[in-house]
Order: C-alpha cells, then sequence, then structure tokens
C-alpha cells in the first residue's frame, strides 16, 4: 500500500468535496413536508424522484455509472437501470433520514433486525465504531446508539450550508455530533474514548491528506483514510465495523461485524481488512452505496 501525498505539502488548496445546487433547505423542508403520508406511500414518491435525478446531476451520474460499471461488470441498459437505483434508493434512505430527524420517536419503527448487535454490546468500554455512506448509516448510528448504554459521538464533516446542520444532525438520545475540521477534534474524541464512551466515524471517503493510504478496491487502488485505526490504536479500543442497508421489505437491517483490534504498526493492516468487508457489503448492495464521485481519484490527482 501506498500514501496519498497531501496537496498540502506542495503549497496547494486541500481539496474539497463537490457539491451542487440542490443542497438546499428548500428540499429538506419539502421532504419532511412529506412525513404525514403512509411510509409506503412517502418512499414510493421519494423512489420516482430520485430516479429523474440523474438528468440534473450529470457529473455525478457519470461518477455513479462509472463505478458500477467497476463493481457489477454491468453494461448498457443493465448499466442505466443500476444507475437510476442508486439515485432512487438513495432518495428513499434520504426522506426516511429526514423525517426520522424531524420525529425521532419513529427511527425504531423503520428497522429490521440488527445481526451481530452482541459484539457492540459485549465490548464494555469504549470503542470506535466505523461505518461507511452504505443505505443509511446516519439512521442506524441513532439506532446503535439506543442500544448502547454510552454516549456516542459521530464525527462528521461540517455543512457547508450551515442552515442543514439543523435538518440532520441535533444532538440528543445519546448521540453527539462532531465536525471533523474543528481543531481540537482529536482531543475531543479521545477524551470521549478515555471515559468509556463511544465515537462513530465513517470509512470509505478519503481527506486528500497524509493520512490517506492506497487500499485495492474491486482491483483498483483507492484512497481510504487510516485515521479511525490511528484513532483506536492511541486509545487501545477496539475497532467495531457496522453496516446498514434497505432491505426487499424496506426495512432496514444493521450488521456490525467483528472487532478489530488494531496494535501499533498494524493500522495498515486493519484498514486493509476493513476495505475488504466494505468491498464485501457493497458488492451485496451496489446500488446502496451513496458516493457519488469517483472512488479511486476522488481529487483528481
Amino acid at each position: 500500500m501506498s500514501r496519498v501525498e497531501s496537496p498540502s505539502a506542495v503549497g496547494a488548496p486541500l481539496p474539497r468535496w463537490y457539491a451542487h445546487r440542490y443542497n438546499r433547505s428548500e428540499l429538506y423542508r419539502l421532504v419532511a413536508a412529506t412525513r404525514w403520508l403512509p411510509r409506503p406511500a412517502r418512499l414510493e414518491l421519494a423512489r420516482r424522484i430520485g430516479h429523474l435525478a440523474p438528468r440534473v446531476l450529470p457529473a455525478e451520474r457519470a461518477a455513479v455509472r462509472n463505478t458500477l460499471s467497476v463493481m457489477t461488470g454491468a453494461v448498457g441498459s443493465r448499466l442505466d437501470e443500476l444507475t437510476r437505483d442508486v439515485f432512487g434508493e438513495f432518495a428513499m434512505c434520504f426522506s426516511d433520514l429526514v423525517v426520522a430527524s424531524r420525529r425521532p420517536a419513529r427511527v425504531s419503527a423503520h428497522m429490521g433486525p440488527v445481526k451481530g448487535i452482541e459484539q457492540l454490546l459485549r465490548q464494555e468500554g469504549a470503542v470506535v465504531s466505523l461505518t461507511a455512506h452504505v443505505g443509511n448509516w446516519e439512521l442506524a448510528g441513532r439506532l446503535l446508539a439506543q442500544h448502547s448504554a454510552r454516549p456516542t459521538h459521530v464525527v462528521v464533516a461540517v455543512e457547508e450550508a450551515r442552515a442543514l446542520e439543523r435538518w440532520l444532525r441535533r444532538d440528543g438520545n445519546g448521540v453527539r455530533f462532531v465536525a471533523r475540521s474543528h481543531p481540537t477534534v482529536s482531543l475531543t474524541l479521545m477524551a470521549a474514548l478515555r471515559r468509556g464512551e463511544a465515537v462513530a466515524l465513517q470509512g470509505d471517503r478519503a481527506l486528500g491528506n497524509r493520512g490517506d493510504v492506497m487500499v485495492p478496491f474491486f482491483g483498483r487502488p483507492a484512497p481510504f483514510p487510516v485515521g479511525p485505526f490511528q484513532l483506536a490504536r492511541a486509545a487501545a479500543v477496539p475497532l467495531v465495523p457496522a453496516f446498514c442497508t434497505l432491505g426487499a421489505d424496506r426495512e432496514y437491517v444493521v450488521r456490525v461485524l467483528d472487532p478489530l483490534p488494531v496494535v501499533r504498526g498494524a493500522e495498515e493492516d486493519g484498514l486493509r481488512t476493513w476495505v475488504a468487508n466494505l468491498e464485501r457489503v457493497v458488492a451485496e448492495k451496489p446500488t446502496q452505496w451513496f458516493n457519488f464521485f469517483d472512488i479511486w481519484n476522488p481529487f483528481g490527482f
């Protein structure tokens, strides 16, 4: 494996994730307004609207189509169908997330089985939970926090449109959101782990700095952040992978995998294992991996 050289190391500005003009609070209000619909009708409406999204998001459509072609080998009309399904399933998950954020008591109503929850519950002390942008990861974080007696600190990127924060990231019910860009974030997370609490991170998006490591993903090297493993090693706590996907019956299934112990010098080995787990989950649910960019070259280096 190799590390990705930081753009800042050569005087270039740090890379930024893409943004699009549709990420606006007005859209969140429209989605929240559908909360009075029966859930099957609401999700079907969201799915149909999502199927229209590729027409107004051509760059994201191209990135998703390329990713699916690598992951599934699909071509032609089958590839077009899978691409449309990514946007449709994202819209359903987004609808559930926005509605649940306004009505927190309904979070568990959308959930089916939690497979492997004993892996999390048997961890008596602090734990780092690692997930990815698969299915409804933010909804799952709230559910896992309800199953745990520990407060859970969820590390997130700061929304460029700050008005969106209140729609998705309200502290409460055992969950506290922590901005990744905050200058003292590392100290905050270490302090939480030393108190025996939980830290939840996402491990499928490179950060564009020296903490990114190239790991094979569907046969091609892609950058992934090693930071979660460095945090777990520094705090001497286990790292527990977890995923949340939407089933054919439109219930969410949460899978908690075996903990990954991390020791000094083996952080990149742990990262390799994590990426292998991620690849298996994504192969099972390719239309629920919601990364709308080129995963193998996210910053155009």
